[in-house]
């Protein structure tokens, strides 16, 4: 049985509690100490520390504040761990808190984060979900339940002085290439909001201005929002500091490839029992430089689906040379489209494809000038017949049920 290792407080504020902390420093305190083998059990507020509530309002969405995320749970220090080696870490159960079942998911503003497809959907909105043992539904999301697949969005370890270094100098390069653009195209340090855990003040002070953001994934693991990482994952991770330094947080009830809205999964606070284990001179054995894993054996099995294709050509018409992210940019809106003929509105079929267990699929990279991107949309999770028929489609969705404004 795991024992309990790190614990959380959900009425107190996340950057009060020493066992958190919001950004990627080499120097932060190792909260706990495991040694290989070793079973345990860490607690985890959601992404934003609490920011968001269970109601009918996307105010909050709107006025989150994304300096301070992601809280994470850790850092654990692993006995033995030394850079160059893999740690090996066994995800054997996950799960909601008791005191908080229930979770959100949030479109947000263009100018607070965005999303993947911020220019078409540039306005706040928010969805709640009711958990129902494996199951979940959403009172601004009509006719849809699904099974979930709960993991962690963010995990991975601490970073070396030299990879800190390197992840600042090539992002700070990346900003300056158009430093006005909304949204920035990257998240830069940012002292003020940052919380290092047990890290003093005075040595806090000058680490935050060099603490690297929690936003994206890196070579060390990080923000990779994957959603087959869930119980009976396994992954193997880059070392890059004595001890390694495991963190995780942003738990996900459930999620489509790609978390296309940004705060496009089910977000909540939770708990996750985890093993792990060392491979000695891994990262040079295999030849690793970000981590691989294993996926969950334990998973939903849908088994029919509507596929969406696209190709790198956008909105406009304009053509690009094999651009996937254009491709999978069109699969989404043509089935944001087609959603939208049974009565969803454009913000609702978004949420459904950042939330259920859809899937994101590059199925041509090589014909040019077009990739081949494509959605697995799963038909099952509707509670009407969606597929397409000679009668047409017809309006299931009625009334004035939308997603969450801002009031």
């Amino acid at each position: 049985m795991a024992k309990p290792l790190i614990k959380v407080d959900l009425s107190k504020p996340a950057n009060e509690q020493e066992m958190i902390h919001n950004r990627w420093h080499p120097d932060i305190p190792m909260v706990a100490t495991v040694k290989p083998g070793d079973e345990f059990r860490v607690e985890c507020v959601d992404w934003t520390g609490g920011q968001i509530k269970y109601n009918n309002n996307a105010s909050d969405v709107r006025d989150v504040d994304l300096t301070k995320v992601h809280y994470l749970s850790g850092p654990i220090a692993v006995k033995g761990a030394e850079p160059g080696d893999l740690l090996v870490v066994d995800i054997l159960d996950i799960g909601s808190l008791p005191s908080s079942e229930w979770g959100f998911t949030g479109i947000f503003a263009k100018e607070n984060g965005g999303g993947f497809l911020t220019e078409h959907f540039p306005k706040a909105r928010k969805a709640v979900w009711d958990f129902h043992g494996v199951y979940t539904s959403s009172p601004q999301i009509p006719e849809v339940e699904f099974a979930g697949i709960m993991h962690p969005g963010l995990i991975g370890c601490l970073p070396s002085r030299k990879l800190l270094d390197t992840w600042n100098q090539r992002e700070a390069a990346l900003v300056a290439t158009d430093p006005q653009r909304v949204p920035p195209l990257a998240a830069l340090p940012h002292a003020e909001t940052a919380h290092l855990g047990r890290m003093s003040k005075a040595k806090a002070a000058i680490a935050a201005k060099e603490a690297a953001r929690t936003v994206p994934p890196r070579e060390h693991g990080g923000n990779c929002d994957i959603k087959n990482l869930s119980r009976g994952s396994k992954v193997y991770f880059p070392v890059y500091i004595k001890d390694a330094g495991l963190s995780m947080g942003d738990i996900h009830f459930s999620q489509g490839d790609g978390e296309i809205t940004f705060c496009g999964a089910i977000e909540m606070a939770g708990w996750i029992d985890l093993r792990v284990n060392l491979i000695k001179g891994g990262m040079a054995k295999y030849g690793i430089v970000n981590p691989i894993f294993q996926p969950s054996p334990v998973e939903p099995r849908y088994l029919r689906h509507l596929i969406f294709e696209g190709i790198s050509v956008d909105e406009d018409g304009k053509q690009y040379y094999l651009d996937a992210h254009i491709a999978y940019r069109r699969a989404c809106l043509n089935a944001i489209e087609y959603m939208k003929k049974f009565g969803y509105t454009g913000e609702q079929a978004y949420a459904i494809l950042g939330t259920a267990p859809v899937e994101g699929h590059i199925s041509g990279i090589v014909d040019i000038p077009n990739a081949c991107a494509t959605l697995f949309l799963p038909t099952e999770i509707f509670k009407f017949d969606i597929n397409p028929c000679a009668a047409g489609p017809k309006k299931m969705i009625k009334g004035p049920i939308d997603l969450s404004v801002c009031r």
